[in-house]
């Protein structure tokens, strides 16, 4: 079991296609400071197409450092509770995806492979999604991916190559 006392530093990724893209982020990452953690890092802002569905609408991404005390499961309540403040109607149902105010991801826990019902971490498509890896790699290059056992700068280049 994970010490309650001990801080862990978390990977969270944002996303936003709908509205005031970058404000929606603003208020996300204040309220990731409210009710997660204090956020060590914040990657550049990157506007990027939808992946998985069509939209007329392009997304800002961005990717964060978080310490915190909070455990799995408590961080991944937290993002759906601040996802829900922040106006998003509902997640993805069978992984069919939709325009959303904000999307909050937990990618990376400390260096832990951790595996719920409907939480698993590292995220199972952090390697697949360039959206993701090109903020994380920002602010994160050198972070160890626990199940491939390589960094994230090295995880990117694949992707790339």
């Amino acid at each position: 079991m994970l010490d309650n006392n001990n801080l862990h530093d978390i990977y969270l990724a944002l996303g936003s296609n709908l509205g005031d893209k970058k404000k929606n982020i603003d208020l996300a990452i204040a309220q990731i400071e409210l009710h997660i953690g204090q956020v060590t890092a914040l990657s550049s802002l990157y506007e990027t197409l939808p992946v998985g569905f069509d939209s007329e609408n392009s997304f800002l991404n961005a990717a964060c450092r978080v310490s915190t005390r909070l455990q799995p499961l408590e961080v991944l309540e937290s993002t759906q509770l601040i996802e829900k403040e922040l106006g998003r109607k509902s997640k993805s149902v069978n992984e069919t995806y939709s325009d959303r105010i904000i999307d909050i991801d937990l990618l990376l826990f400390d260096n832990k492979i951790i595996e719920y019902p409907h939480l698993v971490i590292p995220h199972p498509h952090l390697h697949e999604r360039d959206f993701v890896l090109t903020p994380l790699v920002e602010i994160a290059p050198d972070v160890y991916h626990p199940i491939f056992k390589v960094t994230i700068s090295e995880l990117k280049n694949k992707l790339n190559n």
